[in-house]
């Protein structure tokens, strides 16, 4: 993981982010009707780069995930953190949350939302997020979505 570099998203992985976003939620054992069904909210288009905070790691084999910080402070939101499958377990989505936390509190933030996929609650609960409640899924009518806040401090 030493080979991954954090830089800014280039309009040009647009595509890219929203193939790795999938990828990953595919981990969970969706079907693809179900990912199909999220694809929408899951694209990226190429001004989305300059108009979002999209930081992806870059690693020797290609970009192994992403984060985005949306919104304005002081409260934003974390609107994606995505791992590849390959790299799930090995810190590399601890190393795009610490990054995470440190440009949003460097940015002026004092709390950052995340309406978390149900498989992924674990991981920002052990981050020290909190569960404040649900949204509704963006992709699927009749979902809801366990929704996080994590405070910066």
């Amino acid at each position: 993981m030493d080979a991954v570099v954090l830089r800014a998203a280039q309009p040009n992985e647009a595509d890219l982010l929203g193939e790795v976003s999938l990828r990953s939620k595919g981990y969970w054992g969706y079907c693809k009707d179900f990912l199909d069904a999220c694809r929408a909210e899951l694209t990226f288009r190429p001004e989305d780069m300059a108009s979002r905070k999209i930081v992806v790691a870059d690693s020797p084999s290609g970009i192994a995930g992403f984060y985005s910080i949306d919104g304005e402070p002081p409260e934003g939101e974390l609107g994606n953190l995505w791992v590849v499958p390959e790299q799930i377990g090995t810190g590399l989505g601890r190393r795009l949350w610490n990054h995470a936390v440190a440009t949003a509190r460097e940015a002026g933030y004092s709390a950052l939302h995340i309406e978390a996929d149900p498989n992924a609650v674990g991981f920002y609960l052990a981050m020290g997020a909190d569960q404040v409640g649900e949204a509704p899924s963006g992709s699927i009518p009749g979902r809801t979505l366990p929704l996080l806040k994590f405070t910066l401090t």
